[in-house]
């Protein structure tokens, strides 16, 4: 990398000729260089440093990564469901959201835990009790979409102190939102410790 930072444009020939190496013998390590984003290679011209440092990289990584590489299967209920039925699938499942669908399947509402514990706590019948009378309905609940930034999402999930959000489709009207998946902090830790694995592969 010094010598690439004091002589670029140079080739891999001649990195290798200052050396003493093969062009084969340093190919790898080149190659490994670029792939990192500490070297660009142009063909025909030779390797330039890119100045960027490892955290820089990292950060740069980290934006690009688009919430489909990390989403997860949605956990839905329809809101003619009971109360009671949210809690055992919520339960079932182990997700800490729930999201309600209507009868067309497209997004209706979002329960969480707190929901669902403050229905818990009152006199009512919980098997009687419309878990849509609890939720939280369109349009105030965020979604995200499958090509949307996950950093942008995880930044959502913090500042409105939730723990998942739908990902969606809108329908030919652009009017509703099918849900096709979900993003949870357990997703965005996932990404995180899988970027910290490659690093150190």
């Amino acid at each position: 990398m010094q010598i690439v930072k004091d002589k670029a444009p140079i080739t891999g020939e001649k990195i290798a000729d200052l050396l003493n190496l093969t062009r084969a013998t340093l190919r790898p390590d080149l190659a490994i260089l670029t792939m990192a984003g500490f070297l660009d290679a142009r063909p025909r011209v030779g390797y330039f440093y890119t100045g960027k440092t490892g955290s820089q990289l990292l950060t740069e990584k980290i934006k690009k990564i688009k919430v489909h590489e990390f989403q997860s299967i949605p956990v839905v209920t329809q809101e003619s469901a009971s109360v009671y039925d949210a809690i055992t699938t919520m339960f079932l499942e182990d997700v800490g959201t729930l999201f309600i669908v209507d009868g067309n399947s497209k997004l209706a509402g979002v329960v969480s835990r707190k929901d669902l514990l403050r229905a818990s706590i009152g006199q009512q019948d919980l098997h009687i009790v419309p878990v849509n009378i609890i939720m939280t309905r369109m349009p105030n609940i965020a979604v995200c979409y499958k090509d949307d930034h996950l950093i942008q999402v995880a930044r959502q999930l913090i500042d409105r102190q939730i723990d998942a959000m739908p990902v969606v489709k809108k329908d030919e009207n652009g009017d509703d939102f099918e849900v096709i998946g979900r993003v949870t902090k357990t997703n965005i830790t996932r990404a995180l410790v899988d970027l910290a694995v490659d690093e150190l592969i």
